[in-house]
C-alpha cells in the first residue's frame, strides 16, 4: 500500500524471513562462527539458544547457505513435534534415504551405512534442528544414540540444537545429563542494540530500493527500539506499522508520534487502554529524562563558560 508512496520496491519491513534481507549483527557474526567451528572440527552436538524473534532462524540460514554441497550434506528439521520412530524417519527422509521401515533399530542401520559412506568421501554431515526445544527428553535421547554413530577418531554425524531459552532448561534435567554433556559448543544469541537497531532499519529500507524519500527519526528509532526490546521481528512490526501511519498522514519522515500510534494499533482493543497508559508513562519518562540531561548539559557549559570568563 504504501511502497510508491514511499519510493520502495517491496516492504522493507515483511515478518516472513527473506534471504536478501539478512542482517548480520555483532551477534550474530559470533552464533555463525560458533555454529561454524563446532561443524568443522567434528564436534557433535552444538546448541544455539536465543528468545522468540532474536533471529536465530536467520543465522541457521545463513550457516546452511555456505554448507556447500562438495564438503557437507545438511539437513533442516523445524519444528520437530515428533516421537523418537517419527524422528528417524524424517531424518533419512531429509537425507534421501528410505524412510518407509516403521523399525527404530532398521532406520538407524539405515543412516549408519550413509555416514559411513560419506565420512569416507570426507564429506561431514550436518543435522540441524530449530524450535528444539519442543523435543521430548525420550526423543533427544534418541538423537544421542544416533551421535553414538562414530569411527574410532571421529563423530559421523554434527547435530545442531537450536531453540528458545527452554531448550536450555530441558537439557539440564538429569535424565539427558549424558547429552547435556556433550554438547561442546554453545551460544545464546542477544538481541540488538540500540546501534545495530538503526543500522538493522536502515539495512532493510536500502534493500527495498529506498532512496531518500523517507526516514525515521532519532527519537523514533530509540522508542522502536524501547518497546521491541531489539528483537528483528517486532522492530519489523512496528516499522511497518510506522510507515502505514506515516501513509495515513502523507508524511515522510516518521516521528516518534507515529511509533507511539503504530504501538496502540498493533496490539488488540482490550489490552489497548492498559498498553497506552503504560506507554505514555514510558514516554514521559523518557522526555524528562532527556530534558534533564540537556539542562544538566547547558548548566555544565555555562558554569564552565563564566569560569573561564573568570580566569580571564
Amino acid at each position: 500500500m504504501y511502497t510508491k508512496y514511499f519510493g520502495f520496491i517491496e516492504k522493507p519491513f515483511t515478518l516472513t524471513p527473506n534471504p536478501r534481507f539478512i542482517f548480520l549483527s555483532k551477534h550474530h557474526k559470533e552464533a555463525f562462527a560458533h555454529l561454524l567451528y563446532g561443524i568443522n572440527n567434528h564436534y557433535g552436538f552444538i546448541e544455539l539458544v536465543g528468545e522468540v524473534g532474536t533471529g536465530k532462524t536467520t543465522v541457521l540460514r545463513t550457516l546452511l547457505s555456505q554448507l556447500n554441497e562438495d564438503n557437507y550434506r545438511s539437513a533442516l528439521i523445524f519444528n520437530p513435534c515428533l516421537t523418537g520412530v517419527e524422528l528417524l524417519r524424517k531424518i533419512n527422509h531429509e537425507f534421501g534415504l528410505n524412510a518407509e521401515n516403521e523399525c527404530a533399530n532398521e532406520l538407524l542401520d539405515e543412516l549408519n551405512r550413509f555416514l559411513l559412506k560419506e565420512n569416507a568421501r570426507g564429506i561431514t554431515v550436518v543435522l540441524v534442528i530449530d524450535e528444539a526445544q519442543n523435543l521430548t527428553p525420550s526423543v533427544l535421547e534418541r538423537l544421542r544414540l544416533i551421535s553414538n554413530l562414530e569411527t574410532e577418531d571421529d563423530k559421523l554425524i554434527q547435530i545442531v540444537l537450536a531453540g528458545q531459552p527452554e531448550l536450555s532448561a530441558l537439557l539440564a534435567l538429569p535424565e539427558l545429563r549424558q547429552l547435556n554433556q556433550r554438547i561442546a559448543v554453545r551460544y545464546r544469541l542477544k538481541s540488538l542494540n540500540i546501534g545495530e537497531t538503526r543500522a538493522y532499519i536502515r539495512h532493510r529500507m536500502v534493500v527495498a530500493g529506498e532512496t531518500g524519500g523517507v526516514m525515521f527519526s532519532g527519537a523514533a528509532i530509540r522508542l522502536v527500539h524501547l518497546f521491541s526490546g531489539g528483537l528483528p521481528r517486532l522492530i519489523n512490526n512496528m516499522c511497518d506499522r510506522a510507515l502505514l501511519v506515516g501513509y495515513g498522514n502523507e508524511q515522510r519522515r516518521i516521528g516518534a508520534g507515529m511509533v507511539f500510534r503504530a504501538l496502540r494499533e498493533i496490539v488488540n482493543e482490550r489490552k489497548g487502554r492498559k498498553f497506552v497508559w503504560l506507554v505514555a508513562s514510558v514516554i514521559t519518562l523518557f522526555l524528562l529524562c532527556t530534558c534533564f540531561i540537556m539542562a544538566s548539559y547547558s548548566t555544565g557549559t555555562s558554569k564552565t563558560d563564566a569560569a573561564t570568563r573568570s580566569t580571564k
